[in-house]
């Protein structure tokens, strides 16, 4: 199905890839997280693996296969993606921040559930049914009374899809970077700090989390010209570090790329993530 998406829409294309991989990454990746989620209710196309599927019991459950897991993306990126309005699929800095099309207007951030269900009203069935098969949404509309306590908390699939547009909108139409500060400049050392993936879209992670740079300079944790230092990161990597550890801790303890990958937890994922390979169009 990824053949189906012409050469001129494969940046975005990957940019809606890689949102949806780092929330399903975050979902998934159960002995990293130890959240507990539901059973997969049955086995969509096309079939995981059991160590892909959402397991119940934190202690015993395998660690997701990455091949599966590249598939089962793959399969529903290219889904969704295709799902997605023209304008959508070739959205761009220029495009959105052009007057006469209004699309800021139009496509308001972040999205709403209901905006995101009238975006993708062209969307096959087979992907609401795969995120509600695999533990990662509850079917929309369904009476309380119909499902089982283990799925209350869970969000419909427009739920669990709008934070993924809104990322992969935030991303496709972010202005080009300054000069020194460049994708290209991260890729020359070796692609995501953590994980190393090196086609990938990269991010900048402040190490001293910027929500806490007065009170670590007030606390004298560090000096006012380390507050930029950034590790560049995929998407995946930089929402696992943010769980990985609050703000304060992150700024005390983990300030450092160095720092980050001596915690075994953050090895033991980077070493999972980084088998997460899209395969070859």
């Amino acid at each position: 199905m990824a053949d189906e998406i012409s050469d001129e829409l494969v940046t975005n294309y990957e940019h809606f890839r890689d949102a949806l991989s780092s929330f399903l990454v975050e979902h998934i990746a159960v002995p990293f997280t130890k959240r507990k989620h539901p059973e997969p209710k049955s086995e969509p196309e096309p079939t995981l693996t059991p160590a892909t599927t959402i397991p119940t019991d934190e202690e015993t459950s395998p660690e997701p296969d990455p091949d599966d897991l590249a598939d089962f993306t793959t399969y529903l990126a290219t889904a969704t993606f295709l799902a997605l309005p023209p304008t959508l699929q070739s959205i761009a800095h220029h495009t959105w921040t052009d007057p006469s099309l209004s699309l800021q207007t139009q496509y308001s951030l972040p999205l709403t559930p209901d905006h995101t269900l009238t975006i993708l009203q062209a969307l096959d069935p087979s992907v609401p049914d795969s995120l509600v098969a695999y533990g990662l949404a509850t079917p929309a509309e369904t009476p309380t009374t119909t499902t089982t306590p283990s799925t209350w908390n869970l969000p419909t699939p427009a739920e669990f899809l709008a934070p993924i547009l809104t990322a992969y909108l935030t991303t496709a139409t972010s202005p080009p970077p300054p000069p020194r500060s460049t994708k290209a400049t991260a890729m020359s050392t070796t692609g995501c700090e953590i994980c190393g993936r090196d086609w990938l879209n990269l991010g900048y992670h402040h190490l001293i989390p910027r929500m806490v740079h007065a009170k670590v300079v007030k606390r004298g944790w560090h000096r006012p010209d380390e507050l930029q230092n950034v590790a560049w990161l995929c998407g995946a990597c930089h929402r696992f570090v943010h769980r990985f550890r609050g703000h304060e801790e992150l700024a005390r303890e983990f300030y450092t790329v160095e720092r980050l990958l001596a915690a075994e937890e953050v090895r033991r994922f980077a070493e999972w993530v980084g088998r997460v390979r899209w395969k070859a169009r």
